[in-house]
């Protein structure tokens, strides 16, 4: 299926890209130093953007860090529908969550980009930061083929008040408004939930980057 192009200029889609995948990552020590640098990179950015970023970044950087951890893990490790991981919404733990990891992975190594299997590639975090990084475009798709998913993760989180809410808003408010049939497909996922067969997962151009402006790739395997 074919998707609109991003509408934002190129540079305002790496920036908000990559500075969501680093603000919905596990919080860290690397992560609060870098908090700086990122608030300064959203300058670039409009308000639509930058806001709801800015948002998350001032509740991780007003946080203690083992608390931020412990909700870290509480929010995305606990509740199905706060899963960072795109294909589980549609998928759950099935067979055919097997295939759509690894459409993923074709995506990627179609760019040269290649993930180590410490780090499944659905990862919403994985999935920006190629986007931002590596190829907009291909990543954009990825966004897009995903997009009832993040919506359902972006509701969920709205619903439960979480810090990383204002992350996955800015995510969503990059890609083209919602249409008629995206919104029912949402509302299929609200009701339902993903399946719930259980079985094992075998893992399986973009604008010249600054590392001025935020740090480069950091998953496994990126290169």
């Amino acid at each position: 299926m074919k998707h609109p192009a991003p509408a934002l200029p190129a540079g305002q889609l790496t920036i908000a890209w990559q500075s969501a995948s680093l603000l919905l990552d596990y919080p860290d020590e690397i992560l609060i130093e870098r908090l700086p640098l990122i608030r300064r990179a959203l300058d670039r950015l409009p308000s639509s953007l930058a806001e709801p970023l800015t948002a998350t970044l001032e509740q991780l950087a007003a946080g203690h860090l083992p608390d931020l951890q412990a909700r870290y893990v509480e929010t995305f490790d606990s509740r199905r529908r706060h899963n960072l991981y795109l294909t589980y919404f549609a998928h759950g733990d099935t067979r055919r969550r097997g295939v759509a990891l690894l459409r993923f992975k074709q995506t990627y190594l179609r760019s040269g980009f290649v993930l180590d299997d410490s780090e499944l590639p659905d990862h919403l975090c994985v999935v920006l930061e190629y986007a931002a990084t590596v190829d907009q475009k291909l990543g954009h798709q990825l966004l897009l083929d995903h997009r009832a998913g993040l919506e359902l993760l972006r509701i969920a989180l709205a619903d439960g008040d979480s810090p990383w809410y204002g992350a996955v808003l800015a995510v969503t408010a990059t890609l083209p408004p919602l249409q008629g049939d995206e919104r029912d497909a949402i509302a299929r996922l609200a009701a339902e939930g993903p399946p719930q067969e259980e079985v094992g997962l075998t893992p399986y151009a973009t604008p010249a980057f600054d590392p001025a402006v935020l740090p480069m790739p950091t998953f496994p395997g990126a290169r």
